[in-house]
């Protein structure tokens, strides 16, 4: 079983007198920053331009920096500017201003487990990974909880890479909901899966077959898309509040009965050993240099992908049927 960290156990004073560097002001960039300065950690800013992100980070108080010169004061840098940028902004914002022996972290290990970031042997590389979209990080922080996240360490020179990592954890609140130990390696395969296998690509994919299904056969669209996609949500609910077993004891007999005998049939074994297939490409490191490459072309097949979702009949029939649903969630407040 993993080791889980609460917010008892850990304490902040392993971060006291240092200077934390929040690389990126985006949806967790702007959630750790903040969360931090409320928790008495002394932090700044570094951004690669004076845009959009460098005027919200100047209205909630802070002084943004060159990434560069931000580097150069931190005692620990945390990159939170999105994983493909990494290599770019640590071969020139960040290796070559940084104090020696500064810490490194990151929310993601993709970029150190995949080589785009190689530290120096002279710095604690840790991660800190809150297992929610950074504006709930700073939301449940904001209300007096947290949110799950999870903490490795990959290089550990001064014997308090842990705690370090577990103090940055609290001080954003995490703590306060649960922080579990894990490894880098275990960190990046396992969410890469699971965005590919089922959170965005097979749930996509099972939705959309689903809906095409009853299209083909005849039924009217509205209808497919109530059973297929609207009522998807209802059932994620219910599994997120009581589980598996409670989301089966939460819907009717017959859907027990039919969830419980036909789902196994559309998820057989051919469906497992390609998902087998997969967590070996994320394992092997071939998604990886794919996505690389199709990062550095500009995206084309992500590109095309959103453009077809986007002209097909379950997005132009969902697209009308939620304005309705929207105007009847406003006449209900």
């Amino acid at each position: 079983m993993a080791r889980v960290y609460t917010d008892e156990e850990v304490s902040l004073e392993v971060l006291n007198g240092k200077t934390v560097a929040i690389l990126g002001y985006g949806s967790q960039g702007r959630a750790w920053a903040l969360n931090l300065r409320d928790s008495g950690v002394n932090v700044v800013i570094g951004l690669e331009r004076q845009g959009a992100s460098w005027a919200k980070a100047e209205g909630d108080g802070f002084k943004p920096l060159k990434t560069s010169e931000a580097a150069s004061k931190a005692d620990i840098i945390a990159f939170l500017v999105p994983d493909m940028v990494h290599k770019d902004v640590w071969l020139k914002g960040v290796k070559p201003y940084m104090k020696s022996g500064a810490d490194l972290v990151f929310a993601h290990a993709f970029s150190v487990h995949y080589g785009l970031v190689v530290p120096p042997s002279n710095s604690d590389v840790y991660m800190v990974a809150p297992k929610s979209p950074g504006e709930m990080v700073r939301r449940a922080y904001t209300l007096g909880g947290g949110v799950p996240a999870l903490v490795a360490v990959h290089q550990d020179v001064s014997g308090q890479a842990l705690k370090k990592a577990l103090a940055i954890a609290k001080a954003i609140g995490c703590t306060r909901a649960g922080v579990l130990e894990t490894t880098f390696k275990e960190e990046v395969e396992t969410d890469l899966f699971g965005e590919q296998v089922i959170l965005v690509g097979g749930i996509v994919e099972l939705i959309r077959a689903s809906f095409e299904t009853l299209i083909e056969a005849g039924y009217q669209p509205e209808i497919a898309y109530f059973e297929t996609i609207n009522e998807l949500k209802l059932i994620v609910d219910l599994i997120y509040e009581r589980g598996l077993g409670g989301m089966l004891r939460g819907v009717s007999d017959t859907a027990k009965y039919g969830g419980l005998t036909v789902g196994k049939y559309i998820i057989d074994e051919s469906v497992r050993e390609r998902m087998r297939k997969a967590l070996e490409r994320v394992k092997s490191g071939e998604f990886a240099r794919e996505w690389i490459e199709e990062y550095n072309r500009g995206m084309p097949t992500v590109i095309k992908g959103l453009n077809e979702i986007d002209n097909s009949v379950e997005e132009i029939v969902g697209r009308e049927l939620r304005k309705l649903m929207a105007k009847g969630l406003k006449w209900g407040k």
